[in-house]
């Protein structure tokens, strides 16, 4: 594409580190770079402090301490790492020196001005890889939407890139304190031993006033701090006492929390930057719901027996039941002028009745293309008041974006060079053999792709400014992936609110590339993961660094996915998949008319019975209380809204349990990440068998939870309380209780919780 054309990064400057943070104090910040090579005399730094200094190492040179493996990474960094505001994630780094000296390290969350958001001791969880992990989390999470007042002022500026970076250093008190305390005990070389401590404590003293001296964003010691430091120094240094009252001086748990809090810092040394793109609310952490305008409110005229379809005015009632039962996003396929060459009949036939209404999906007619409301729906007016409702309801609309053309839309006269011509001259249909779609031509980008790109932004611009905040795009593996980015990139550029799911089933590196690429979730294959094994592992795939680049979206059905799982379990697999989803992903869908159990397949296929595609659906929504599916649906989205845990990609524990039918993985997130200062931690376990009870002992060691037991347990789908022990056993049936969705009982509940 043309060079002025793109917002993107010079192809051939793709690899660049991102912009450094401020670094800390006695630093450039670059890579590697050890901070304090005369850390031991620190006090002499700080009269060069008004000192630029000079460009640090390249990003390939190891500082004192060398910081290696940062993790998430993906394509070598050009990429960043994606987030929700406010949602916890996790950073890891290997963090080593030579020999037998300990080290210490921190993460650093920088926001997108450059200050430091949170500076977070970083855990090691494998010694003998030098592993060294934290979560983080940036910004706080919000439940203002785009159209709300306050999005703008409170939203938009914790909105883009934030940085991580990575501080290494020597842990000389650790290391001194080890062997110190040996040798005090075996009465080895002791008055050097204690001189050293003391020396330390001198330093240690000595950092924390540079820190002050030099006003930097690190905490200085307080004068109380200073004070135990300096009695550490005398009693170390007092040799009338005994070496283990020396000793103590310094090694008592007042100078053990300094340490933990306000570490002497030694050979300090960064990583590179690691960038994070924070997104706005709902970029990741959402529940869809699909409906079909022109079936919501249809109705059957009682004489004819002919079908009123329903339009954008009778679709408020799809909207007011996505509210009720919780939904954050609608879905509408769509809504534009159906054609008429080719249109397809009841269930994909290749022959057309005369009420047969055509796929939505063949868009375009004489009466307008993708920038026009389909007048069988309404008005583009109609829309705006529906997108207005719901907003009222607290529900964003998405509408879907199928970059394909009937033989009617207008592109087809206009813009003739934008499609596939075969040798005899005619327009290509689409197919994929023996697959034929002739109600469908799809789009040759060869020929003008920044024609094409420009329209396309012109519409997507004309739906935002009716109310869009979302689009649903249509087979986006079969364009090619740069114009997504371009696209994306300059939708994006003037809209940072908008949203695009992808529906790309296909291969792998093809769905990560469109994610890289821009789109911010991805229809994905959940629906055929049925087995314990199949679920375990995509569980894990979905929730693990992966998820950093492309986040998945759990989605029982579509209007083209009907599995025989659901087939052949009735109720009972319908709440099994609706559990799954809700809590197996930050982002789940239902297509409506689960909660009617719609569950005929088309023969030979793994396809909904009747697609509503290429039919109006008239429906008794009445006879939702028969199954109870729209309760379960309801419940799980109070759940996923009270439960902070349900919020990342990035905190998720597979649970051994010795039955092969029953599922259990917990979530959670520590107290210092929640906005109430308490940990959450939600524990589900699922029987898989829609028609046989289970029995199963279930290991909860990896919960997160407090102690070793017992734990009281709160069923958030009953809100019965019950004690359970860390190894618990416990029993799933498909007609009473499929699941169970626990929380933790805190004391501070008070005795009406229990």
């Amino acid at each position: 594409m043309e060079a002025s054309h793109s917002p993107l990064a010079p192809s051939n400057n793709d690899a660049q580190l991102p912009d450094q943070p401020p670094a800390p104090a006695g630093g450039t910040g670059q890579s590697g770079l050890d901070l304090t090579q005369a850390s031991r005399s620190i006090v002499e730094a700080t009269k060069d402090s008004d000192h630029t200094s000079a460009p640090g190492p390249r990003p390939q040179e190891f500082g004192r301490v060398a910081i290696l493996g940062l993790r998430p990474n993906h394509e070598g960094g050009i990429f960043p790492a994606r987030v929700e505001l406010g949602e916890v994630f996790r950073v890891s780094a290997q963090v080593l020196m030579e020999g037998r000296p300990q080290v210490g390290a921190t993460a650093v969350l920088y926001d997108p001005a450059g200050g430091r958001s949170q500076t977070i001791p970083m855990t090691c969880t494998s010694p003998g890889l030098d592993l060294w992990e934290a979560r983080l989390q940036a910004g706080q999470h919000s439940e203002i939407r785009p159209w709300e007042v306050g999005f703008a002022s409170r939203v938009m500026p914790q909105l883009g890139q934030w940085t991580v970076q990575i501080e290494g250093w020597e842990d000389n008190y650790l290391t001194w304190l080890h062997d110190a305390r040996i040798k005090v005990e075996v009465g080895d070389d002791l008055e050097n031993a204690l001189r050293s401590g003391a020396e330390l404590c001198e330093r240690w003293v000595a950092q924390g006033q540079a820190t002050q001296a030099q006003s930097t964003s690190t905490n200085p010691l307080t004068q109380a701090e200073v004070t135990l430091l300096k009695s550490a120094i005398c009693t170390l240094s007092d040799g009338s006492l005994a070496p283990q009252a020396r000793l103590e001086g310094a090694d008592n748990p007042l100078i053990r929390q300094l340490h933990q809090s306000k570490p002497l810092r030694e050979g300090l040394s960064l990583s590179r930057p690691l960038a994070f793109k924070v997104e706005r609310p709902k970029s990741s952490f959402v529940s869809w719901y699909q409906f079909f305008p022109r079936s919501e409110g249809a109705q059957r005229n009682p004489t004819s027996g002919r079908i009123v379809p329903g339009t954008l005015r009778s679709s408020i009632s799809g909207l007011e039941r996505a509210a009720a039962e919780g939904f954050d996003m609608v879905y509408l396929p769509p809504i534009f002028p159906i054609g008429i060459s080719h249109r397809k009949g009841k269930d994909n036939s290749l022959t057309a009745g005369p009420e047969d209404p055509g796929s939505p999906f063949a868009i375009g007619s004489q009466l307008g293309g993708h920038d026009t409301v389909d007048p069988a729906l309404g008005t583009m007016e109609d829309f705006k008041v529906l997108c207005a409702k719901a907003h009222e309801l607290g529900l964003e609309i998405a509408l879907d974006f199928a970059l394909q053309c009937s033989p009617d839309h207008p592109w087809v006269r206009e813009h003739p060079n934008w499609f596939h011509h075969k040798p005899d001259g005619s327009i290509a249909f689409a197919e994929n053999p023996p697959k034929k779609y002739q109600d469908i031509y799809p789009i040759d980008f060869e020929a003008d792709m920044p024609g094409i790109e420009r329209e396309v932004e012109r519409i997507l611009e004309l739906w935002i400014e009716a109310g869009v905040t979302a689009f649903r795009v249509d087979n986006p593996h079969t364009k090619p992936v740069r114009f997504w980015q371009e696209v994306i990139a300059h939708t994006q550029s003037r809209h940072p609110e908008v949203l695009f799911l992808a529906e790309a089933f296909t291969r792998p590196a093809l769905v990560r590339a469109l994610s890289l690429a821009g789109f911010t979730q991805t229809h994905c294959y959940f629906p055929w993961r049925n087995s314990k094994a199949e679920l375990e592992e995509y569980l894990v795939t979905t929730n693990s660094d992966e998820a950093y680049y492309q986040h998945n979206s759990f989605w029982p059905t579509t209007p083209d996915i009907l599995t025989a799982y659901l087939r052949d379990n009735g109720v009972a697999g319908h709440a099994v998949r609706a559990v799954l989803a809700a809590l197996g992903s930050p982002s789940w869908g239902i297509y409506n008319g689960y909660e009617l159990i719609e569950n005929q397949q088309k023969a030979g296929s793994e396809e909904q019975a009747d697609n509503e595609k290429y039919e109006i659906k008239v429906r008794d929504w009445g006879q939702t209380g028969r199954y109870g599916i729209a309760d379960l649906l309801t419940s799980l989205n109070t759940i996923r809204r009270e439960h902070p845990a349900c919020g990342s990609y990035h905190n998720l524990s597979i649970l051994e349990s010795d039955d092969p039918n029953i599922l259990a993985f917990a979530r959670h997130t520590p107290a210092e990440l929640t906005p109430s200062g308490r940990a959450d931690t939600l524990i589900v376990l699922v029987n898989l068998d829609g028609r046989q009870a289970h029995q199963a002992t279930v290991n909860l060691e990896a919960a997160g939870l407090p102690g070793e037991g017992p734990f009281a347990l709160r069923d958030e789908l009953t809100g019965q309380v019950q004690e359970w022990e860390a190894r618990q056993a416990v029993s799933l049936d498909p007609w009473s209780r499929v699941a169970w969705v626990l929380s933790v009982v805190h004391e501070s509940d008070g005795p009406a919780a229990r």
